[in-house]
Protein backbone atom coordinates (compact mmCIF):
# COMPACT_ATOMS: atom_id res chain seq x y z
CA UNK A 1 0.00 0.00 0.00
CA UNK A 2 1.02 3.45 -0.92
CA UNK A 3 1.18 5.99 2.06
CA UNK A 4 -1.68 8.03 0.64
CA UNK A 5 -3.97 4.91 0.24
CA UNK A 6 -2.85 4.29 4.36
CA UNK A 7 -4.02 7.83 5.06
CA UNK A 8 -7.15 7.49 3.17
CA UNK A 9 -8.20 4.38 4.61
CA UNK A 10 -7.56 5.77 8.17
CA UNK A 11 -9.36 9.46 7.74
CA UNK A 12 -12.17 6.86 6.33
CA UNK A 13 -12.33 5.21 9.78
CA UNK A 14 -13.12 8.65 11.52
CA UNK A 15 -15.62 9.64 8.87
CA UNK A 16 -17.59 7.04 9.60
CA UNK A 17 -16.80 6.58 13.16
CA UNK A 18 -19.75 8.47 14.67
CA UNK A 19 -22.02 5.80 12.31
CA UNK A 20 -20.13 2.65 13.72
CA UNK A 21 -20.72 4.01 17.39
CA UNK A 22 -24.67 4.53 16.77
CA UNK A 23 -24.66 1.05 15.30
CA UNK A 24 -22.70 -0.28 18.42
CA UNK A 25 -25.17 0.67 20.80
CA UNK A 26 -28.32 -0.36 18.19
CA UNK A 27 -26.33 -3.93 18.33
CA UNK A 28 -25.71 -3.55 22.06
CA UNK A 29 -29.41 -2.78 22.86
CA UNK A 30 -29.68 -6.71 21.97
CA UNK A 31 -30.42 -8.71 24.90
CA UNK A 32 -28.58 -12.01 23.12
CA UNK A 33 -28.05 -14.00 26.09
CA UNK A 34 -28.32 -17.70 24.94
CA UNK A 35 -31.20 -18.33 23.16
CA UNK A 36 -32.27 -15.01 22.87
CA UNK A 37 -29.47 -14.19 19.50
CA UNK A 38 -32.28 -14.29 17.39
CA UNK A 39 -33.26 -10.20 17.07
CA UNK A 40 -29.61 -9.37 17.46
CA UNK A 41 -28.80 -11.89 14.20
CA UNK A 42 -31.60 -10.38 12.12
CA UNK A 43 -30.12 -6.94 12.75
CA UNK A 44 -26.76 -8.00 11.78
CA UNK A 45 -27.87 -10.33 8.60
CA UNK A 46 -29.59 -6.81 7.61
CA UNK A 47 -26.70 -4.68 7.93
CA UNK A 48 -24.77 -7.48 6.11
CA UNK A 49 -27.58 -7.70 3.40
CA UNK A 50 -27.68 -3.91 2.93
CA UNK A 51 -24.37 -3.50 1.99
CA UNK A 52 -24.45 -6.65 -0.86
CA UNK A 53 -22.69 -9.14 1.27
CA UNK A 54 -24.13 -12.86 0.09
CA UNK A 55 -25.47 -13.37 3.28
CA UNK A 56 -26.18 -17.24 5.11
CA UNK A 57 -28.10 -17.35 8.24
CA UNK A 58 -28.99 -21.18 10.07
CA UNK A 59 -29.59 -22.91 12.35
CA UNK A 60 -27.07 -24.69 13.97
CA UNK A 61 -28.00 -28.52 14.18
CA UNK A 62 -26.05 -30.76 16.56
CA UNK A 63 -25.86 -33.95 14.59
CA UNK A 64 -24.22 -32.23 12.03
CA UNK A 65 -21.38 -31.12 14.32
CA UNK A 66 -21.04 -33.32 17.37
CA UNK A 67 -18.50 -35.82 15.36
CA UNK A 68 -16.44 -33.08 14.87
CA UNK A 69 -13.12 -32.42 16.80
CA UNK A 70 -13.85 -29.67 19.29
CA UNK A 71 -17.64 -29.85 19.78
CA UNK A 72 -18.39 -29.53 23.03
CA UNK A 73 -21.50 -30.95 24.64
CA UNK A 74 -24.48 -29.48 24.81
CA UNK A 75 -28.10 -30.04 27.37
CA UNK A 76 -31.21 -29.10 25.63
CA UNK A 77 -31.95 -28.31 21.97
CA UNK A 78 -30.35 -25.56 19.88
CA UNK A 79 -33.58 -24.67 17.96
CA UNK A 80 -32.40 -21.29 18.63
CA UNK A 81 -29.17 -21.14 17.94
CA UNK A 82 -28.92 -19.07 14.62
CA UNK A 83 -25.46 -18.25 12.93
CA UNK A 84 -24.91 -15.27 10.70
CA UNK A 85 -22.51 -15.24 7.60
CA UNK A 86 -21.76 -12.41 5.22
CA UNK A 87 -19.16 -13.04 2.14
CA UNK A 88 -17.56 -10.66 0.26
CA UNK A 89 -16.10 -12.57 -3.20
CA UNK A 90 -13.13 -10.89 -4.52
CA UNK A 91 -13.28 -10.73 -8.56
CA UNK A 92 -9.51 -10.64 -8.44
CA UNK A 93 -8.39 -13.05 -5.77
CA UNK A 94 -4.97 -11.86 -6.32
CA UNK A 95 -4.77 -11.51 -2.20
CA UNK A 96 -5.07 -13.97 0.74
CA UNK A 97 -8.73 -14.69 2.13
CA UNK A 98 -9.43 -13.72 5.66
CA UNK A 99 -12.25 -14.23 8.21
CA UNK A 100 -13.79 -11.75 10.73
CA UNK A 101 -15.29 -13.69 13.25
CA UNK A 102 -17.31 -12.01 16.48
CA UNK A 103 -19.44 -13.72 18.82
CA UNK A 104 -22.96 -11.77 19.35
CA UNK A 105 -23.78 -13.99 22.57
CA UNK A 106 -23.25 -12.41 25.87
CA UNK A 107 -23.10 -13.41 29.28
CA UNK A 108 -26.49 -12.91 31.86
CA UNK A 109 -26.76 -9.64 33.13
CA UNK A 110 -27.47 -10.77 36.83
CA UNK A 111 -29.20 -8.08 39.08
CA UNK A 112 -30.33 -5.16 37.47
CA UNK A 113 -30.45 -3.33 40.59
CA UNK A 114 -25.88 -3.81 40.54
CA UNK A 115 -26.24 -1.69 37.36
CA UNK A 116 -26.12 1.95 37.35
CA UNK A 117 -28.13 2.09 33.90
CA UNK A 118 -30.31 -1.04 32.33
CA UNK A 119 -28.07 -3.08 30.96
CA UNK A 120 -29.73 -2.76 27.66
CA UNK A 121 -29.69 0.85 26.96
CA UNK A 122 -26.32 1.59 26.30
CA UNK A 123 -24.86 4.96 27.19
CA UNK A 124 -21.90 7.05 26.49
CA UNK A 125 -20.04 9.04 28.77
CA UNK A 126 -16.51 10.46 29.13
CA UNK A 127 -15.30 8.42 26.22
CA UNK A 128 -16.92 4.91 27.13
CA UNK A 129 -19.74 3.15 26.23
CA UNK A 130 -21.73 1.14 28.67
CA UNK A 131 -23.62 -1.88 28.56
CA UNK A 132 -23.75 -5.66 28.83
CA UNK A 133 -21.96 -6.85 25.39
CA UNK A 134 -20.50 -3.37 24.46
CA UNK A 135 -16.95 -5.10 25.13
CA UNK A 136 -17.69 -8.66 25.13
CA UNK A 137 -17.72 -8.17 22.23
CA UNK A 138 -20.17 -6.21 20.16
CA UNK A 139 -17.34 -3.85 19.53
CA UNK A 140 -15.18 -6.41 17.83
CA UNK A 141 -18.40 -6.89 15.45
CA UNK A 142 -18.21 -3.26 15.04
CA UNK A 143 -15.02 -2.95 14.44
CA UNK A 144 -14.57 -6.09 11.99
CA UNK A 145 -17.48 -4.25 9.89
CA UNK A 146 -16.64 -0.75 9.63
CA UNK A 147 -13.45 -1.83 8.65
CA UNK A 148 -14.51 -3.28 5.59
CA UNK A 149 -16.70 0.09 5.18
CA UNK A 150 -13.83 2.08 5.25
CA UNK A 151 -12.16 0.80 2.22
CA UNK A 152 -15.82 0.69 0.45
CA UNK A 153 -15.73 4.76 1.76
CA UNK A 154 -12.60 5.03 -0.69
CA UNK A 155 -13.09 3.56 -3.69
CA UNK A 156 -12.03 0.02 -2.47
CA UNK A 157 -13.04 -3.93 -1.52
CA UNK A 158 -10.89 -6.85 -0.45
CA UNK A 159 -8.87 -8.60 -3.33
CA UNK A 160 -9.61 -11.75 -1.35
CA UNK A 161 -12.52 -13.40 -0.20
CA UNK A 162 -13.79 -12.29 2.81
CA UNK A 163 -16.39 -13.83 5.49
CA UNK A 164 -17.47 -11.93 8.14
CA UNK A 165 -18.57 -14.02 10.88
CA UNK A 166 -21.40 -13.70 13.64
CA UNK A 167 -21.80 -16.62 15.77
CA UNK A 168 -23.33 -17.66 18.72
CA UNK A 169 -22.16 -19.78 21.50
CA UNK A 170 -18.59 -18.82 22.49
CA UNK A 171 -19.63 -18.04 25.96
CA UNK A 172 -20.55 -21.70 26.45
CA UNK A 173 -19.18 -24.26 23.94
CA UNK A 174 -18.00 -22.29 20.54
CA UNK A 175 -20.23 -24.51 18.62
CA UNK A 176 -20.95 -21.98 16.50
CA UNK A 177 -17.73 -21.28 15.05
CA UNK A 178 -17.19 -25.11 14.40
CA UNK A 179 -20.53 -24.85 12.94
CA UNK A 180 -18.85 -22.25 10.06
CA UNK A 181 -16.19 -24.76 9.75
CA UNK A 182 -18.30 -27.70 9.48
CA UNK A 183 -20.59 -25.42 6.63
CA UNK A 184 -17.22 -25.04 4.47
CA UNK A 185 -16.41 -21.46 5.68
CA UNK A 186 -12.23 -21.27 5.67
CA UNK A 187 -9.65 -18.84 5.15
CA UNK A 188 -5.98 -18.02 5.18
CA UNK A 189 -6.35 -16.02 8.50
CA UNK A 190 -9.01 -15.07 10.73
CA UNK A 191 -9.36 -12.20 13.23
CA UNK A 192 -10.84 -12.26 16.05
CA UNK A 193 -11.36 -8.60 17.56
CA UNK A 194 -12.01 -9.89 21.43
CA UNK A 195 -11.35 -7.04 24.30
CA UNK A 196 -8.10 -7.91 25.17
CA UNK A 197 -6.69 -4.18 25.41
CA UNK A 198 -5.02 -4.03 22.17
CA UNK A 199 -3.01 -6.91 22.23
CA UNK A 200 -2.21 -9.71 20.12
CA UNK A 201 -3.05 -13.11 22.51
CA UNK A 202 -0.33 -15.39 22.04
CA UNK A 203 -1.77 -18.49 23.91
CA UNK A 204 -5.21 -19.16 25.44
CA UNK A 205 -6.29 -21.88 27.54
CA UNK A 206 -8.81 -24.78 27.18
CA UNK A 207 -11.99 -24.71 29.51
CA UNK A 208 -13.65 -27.74 30.32
CA UNK A 209 -17.04 -27.19 32.06
CA UNK A 210 -18.95 -29.96 34.33
CA UNK A 211 -21.91 -30.60 36.46
CA UNK A 212 -21.25 -32.49 39.90
CA UNK A 213 -24.81 -34.29 40.81
CA UNK A 214 -24.95 -35.10 45.14
CA UNK A 215 -27.36 -37.59 46.42
CA UNK A 216 -28.11 -37.80 50.37
CA UNK A 217 -30.73 -38.93 52.86
CA UNK A 218 -33.85 -36.33 53.84
CA UNK A 219 -34.98 -36.69 57.11
CA UNK A 220 -36.87 -34.12 59.24
CA UNK A 221 -34.18 -31.48 60.85
CA UNK A 222 -34.85 -32.66 64.18
CA UNK A 223 -33.71 -35.73 63.44
CA UNK A 224 -30.63 -34.16 61.20
CA UNK A 225 -28.17 -36.55 62.05
CA UNK A 226 -30.05 -39.84 60.73
CA UNK A 227 -29.85 -38.19 57.38
CA UNK A 228 -27.80 -36.92 54.82
CA UNK A 229 -27.09 -33.39 53.51
CA UNK A 230 -26.09 -33.46 50.13
CA UNK A 231 -25.22 -29.81 49.97
CA UNK A 232 -23.12 -30.06 52.91
CA UNK A 233 -20.94 -33.08 51.15
CA UNK A 234 -20.55 -30.86 48.40
CA UNK A 235 -17.93 -28.66 50.58
CA UNK A 236 -15.13 -31.33 50.99
CA UNK A 237 -15.29 -32.22 47.22
CA UNK A 238 -14.77 -28.67 45.73
CA UNK A 239 -11.85 -28.44 48.69
CA UNK A 240 -10.46 -31.49 46.98
CA UNK A 241 -11.11 -29.97 43.60
CA UNK A 242 -9.23 -27.05 44.52
CA UNK A 243 -6.28 -29.08 45.89
CA UNK A 244 -6.61 -30.49 42.67
CA UNK A 245 -6.62 -27.03 40.81
CA UNK A 246 -3.07 -25.99 42.82
CA UNK A 247 -0.93 -28.89 41.62
CA UNK A 248 -2.16 -28.56 38.08
CA UNK A 249 -0.10 -24.61 38.33
CA UNK A 250 2.85 -25.71 39.43
CA UNK A 251 5.67 -25.12 37.45
CA UNK A 252 6.19 -28.47 35.98
CA UNK A 253 2.95 -28.77 34.57
CA UNK A 254 3.04 -25.24 33.01
CA UNK A 255 2.73 -24.23 28.79
CA UNK A 256 5.83 -22.14 27.89
CA UNK A 257 3.66 -19.42 27.12
CA UNK A 258 2.47 -19.55 30.50
CA UNK A 259 6.36 -20.37 32.85
CA UNK A 260 6.01 -17.08 34.78
CA UNK A 261 2.77 -17.17 35.83
CA UNK A 262 1.78 -18.18 38.90
CA UNK A 263 -1.76 -19.38 38.43
CA UNK A 264 -3.15 -19.66 35.11
CA UNK A 265 -5.48 -22.80 35.52
CA UNK A 266 -8.68 -21.25 37.79
CA UNK A 267 -11.60 -23.56 39.35
CA UNK A 268 -14.78 -21.93 39.54
CA UNK A 269 -17.96 -23.05 40.96
CA UNK A 270 -20.15 -21.17 38.88
CA UNK A 271 -23.38 -22.15 40.09
CA UNK A 272 -25.03 -24.72 42.89
CA UNK A 273 -28.27 -25.57 43.81
CA UNK A 274 -30.07 -28.01 45.83
CA UNK A 275 -32.60 -29.22 48.65
CA UNK A 276 -36.19 -28.86 48.32
CA UNK A 277 -37.52 -27.54 51.88
CA UNK A 278 -35.69 -25.68 54.97
CA UNK A 279 -36.62 -27.83 57.68
CA UNK A 280 -35.60 -31.12 55.81
CA UNK A 281 -32.32 -32.21 55.19
CA UNK A 282 -31.39 -31.73 51.33
CA UNK A 283 -31.18 -34.80 49.22
CA UNK A 284 -29.71 -33.50 46.29
CA UNK A 285 -27.18 -31.21 45.44
CA UNK A 286 -25.99 -30.29 41.84
CA UNK A 287 -22.87 -27.91 41.33
CA UNK A 288 -21.18 -26.43 38.17
CA UNK A 289 -17.46 -25.99 37.85
CA UNK A 290 -15.32 -24.56 35.19
CA UNK A 291 -11.87 -25.84 35.11
CA UNK A 292 -8.96 -24.18 32.84
CA UNK A 293 -6.23 -26.17 30.80
CA UNK A 294 -2.81 -25.63 29.47
CA UNK A 295 -2.46 -25.70 25.40
CA UNK A 296 -1.54 -29.30 25.10
CA UNK A 297 -3.46 -30.68 27.87
CA UNK A 298 -5.23 -34.07 27.16
CA UNK A 299 -9.25 -33.08 28.23
CA UNK A 300 -9.70 -36.70 28.04
CA UNK A 301 -6.55 -37.04 30.91
CA UNK A 302 -8.39 -34.12 32.53
CA UNK A 303 -11.39 -35.56 33.15
CA UNK A 304 -9.89 -38.58 34.14
CA UNK A 305 -8.30 -36.71 37.52
CA UNK A 306 -11.30 -34.92 37.96
CA UNK A 307 -13.61 -38.23 38.20
CA UNK A 308 -10.44 -39.59 40.50
CA UNK A 309 -10.26 -36.73 42.84
CA UNK A 310 -13.99 -36.80 43.40
CA UNK A 311 -14.32 -40.16 43.99
CA UNK A 312 -11.36 -40.41 46.61
CA UNK A 313 -13.09 -37.18 48.12
CA UNK A 314 -16.13 -39.14 48.61
CA UNK A 315 -14.53 -42.28 50.16
CA UNK A 316 -14.17 -39.83 53.15
CA UNK A 317 -18.43 -39.51 53.35
CA UNK A 318 -20.46 -41.67 55.00
CA UNK A 319 -23.22 -41.44 52.61
CA UNK A 320 -21.09 -40.61 49.42
CA UNK A 321 -18.73 -43.39 49.53
CA UNK A 322 -21.39 -45.60 48.60
CA UNK A 323 -23.93 -43.18 46.36
CA UNK A 324 -20.75 -42.19 44.64
CA UNK A 325 -20.90 -38.73 42.86
CA UNK A 326 -21.92 -38.27 39.15
CA UNK A 327 -20.15 -36.09 36.56
CA UNK A 328 -22.34 -34.55 33.46
CA UNK A 329 -19.96 -33.00 31.08
CA UNK A 330 -21.70 -30.44 29.59
CA UNK A 331 -20.69 -26.86 27.98
CA UNK A 332 -17.19 -26.12 27.07
CA UNK A 333 -15.03 -28.94 25.90
CA UNK A 334 -11.89 -26.80 25.09
CA UNK A 335 -8.42 -27.34 24.04
CA UNK A 336 -5.85 -24.33 25.07
CA UNK A 337 -4.14 -22.96 21.12
CA UNK A 338 -0.92 -21.35 20.92
CA UNK A 339 -0.58 -19.10 18.70
CA UNK A 340 3.48 -18.74 19.07
CA UNK A 341 3.56 -22.06 18.19
CA UNK A 342 1.37 -22.12 15.33
CA UNK A 343 4.30 -23.23 12.62
CA UNK A 344 2.96 -22.36 9.26
CA UNK A 345 4.54 -19.69 7.33
CA UNK A 346 1.43 -17.81 7.07
CA UNK A 347 1.04 -17.42 11.18
CA UNK A 348 4.45 -15.35 11.09
CA UNK A 349 3.33 -13.36 7.86
CA UNK A 350 -0.01 -12.73 9.70
CA UNK A 351 1.42 -11.56 12.97
CA UNK A 352 3.86 -9.46 10.98
CA UNK A 353 1.01 -7.71 8.77
CA UNK A 354 -0.29 -7.31 11.96
CA UNK A 355 2.03 -5.88 13.68
CA UNK A 356 2.47 -3.08 11.02
CA UNK A 357 -1.02 -2.19 10.90
CA UNK A 358 -1.10 -1.61 14.25
CA UNK A 359 2.33 0.47 14.76
CA UNK A 360 1.06 2.69 12.05
CA UNK A 361 -1.58 3.35 14.08
CA UNK A 362 -0.91 3.60 17.65
CA UNK A 363 2.86 4.32 17.05
CA UNK A 364 3.83 1.42 19.53
CA UNK A 365 5.08 -2.01 18.87
CA UNK A 366 2.52 -4.59 19.05
CA UNK A 367 2.73 -6.73 22.57
CA UNK A 368 1.78 -10.57 22.29
CA UNK A 369 0.92 -12.08 25.56
CA UNK A 370 -1.21 -15.00 27.33
CA UNK A 371 -4.64 -14.55 27.85
CA UNK A 372 -6.03 -17.15 30.83
CA UNK A 373 -9.41 -17.67 29.20
CA UNK A 374 -10.83 -19.69 25.70
CA UNK A 375 -11.85 -17.68 22.66
CA UNK A 376 -13.19 -19.24 19.39
CA UNK A 377 -9.90 -18.63 18.14
CA UNK A 378 -8.78 -22.91 18.89
CA UNK A 379 -11.14 -23.94 16.21
CA UNK A 380 -9.32 -22.13 13.24
CA UNK A 381 -5.70 -22.68 14.78
CA UNK A 382 -6.72 -26.14 15.80
CA UNK A 383 -9.23 -27.58 13.52
CA UNK A 384 -8.24 -26.14 10.43
CA UNK A 385 -4.67 -25.07 10.74
CA UNK A 386 -5.24 -21.59 10.32
CA UNK A 387 -3.56 -19.11 12.24
CA UNK A 388 -6.03 -17.11 14.42
CA UNK A 389 -5.25 -13.71 15.65
CA UNK A 390 -7.03 -12.39 18.50
CA UNK A 391 -6.89 -8.51 18.81
CA UNK A 392 -9.42 -6.78 20.25
CA UNK A 393 -9.98 -3.24 22.00
CA UNK A 394 -9.64 -2.27 25.39
CA UNK A 395 -12.74 -3.07 27.70
CA UNK A 396 -13.66 -3.32 31.49
CA UNK A 397 -16.16 -5.17 34.04
CA UNK A 398 -16.59 -8.09 31.27
CA UNK A 399 -18.90 -10.26 32.65
CA UNK A 400 -19.76 -7.90 35.29
CA UNK A 401 -21.50 -5.04 36.30
CA UNK A 402 -21.23 -1.82 34.58
CA UNK A 403 -19.57 -3.47 31.15
CA UNK A 404 -17.75 -0.44 29.25
CA UNK A 405 -15.65 -0.51 26.01
CA UNK A 406 -13.02 2.36 25.37
CA UNK A 407 -14.14 4.41 22.16
CA UNK A 408 -11.23 5.61 21.22
CA UNK A 409 -9.72 2.17 20.96
CA UNK A 410 -12.22 0.79 19.12
CA UNK A 411 -11.27 3.38 16.96
CA UNK A 412 -7.52 2.31 16.81
CA UNK A 413 -8.63 -1.12 16.35
CA UNK A 414 -10.89 -0.59 13.37
CA UNK A 415 -7.99 1.69 12.01
CA UNK A 416 -5.71 -1.00 12.53
CA UNK A 417 -8.04 -3.55 11.39
CA UNK A 418 -8.72 -1.93 8.27
CA UNK A 419 -4.68 -1.61 7.22
CA UNK A 420 -4.31 -5.17 8.20
CA UNK A 421 -7.47 -6.40 5.64
CA UNK A 422 -5.90 -4.18 2.71
CA UNK A 423 -2.27 -5.36 3.06
CA UNK A 424 -2.97 -9.05 3.93
CA UNK A 425 -5.99 -9.09 1.35
CA UNK A 426 -5.25 -6.84 -1.18
CA UNK A 427 -7.72 -4.32 -2.61
CA UNK A 428 -9.46 -3.91 -5.71
CA UNK A 429 -12.02 -0.95 -7.12
CA UNK A 430 -14.67 -1.41 -6.02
Amino acid sequence: MEALEKSAILNAVDTLFDSEIEFLSELSSHPSTRGNEQSAQDFMANELRNRGYDVDRWNIEVEDICHLPGFSPVIGNYDDAVNVVGTHKSTTNKGKSLILNGHIDVVPEGPLDMWDTPPFSPRVDDGWMYGRGTGDMKAGLASNLFALDALREIGYVPAANVHFQSVVEEECTGNGALACLQRGYKADAALIPEPFDEQLVSAQLGVLWFQVHLKGIPVHVAYAGSGSNAIEAAIPLIDALHKMEARWNEPQFRHAQYCNHEHALNLNVGKIEGGDWTSSVPAWCVFDVRMGLFPGQSIDDAKREIEEVLIEAAQGHSFLRNNKPEIVYHGFHAEGYALKDHKVASARQAISKLENAHHLVTGNALNMAPITATTDGRFFGLYADTPSLVYGPAAESIHGFNERVDLESVRRITQTTALFIADWCGLEKL
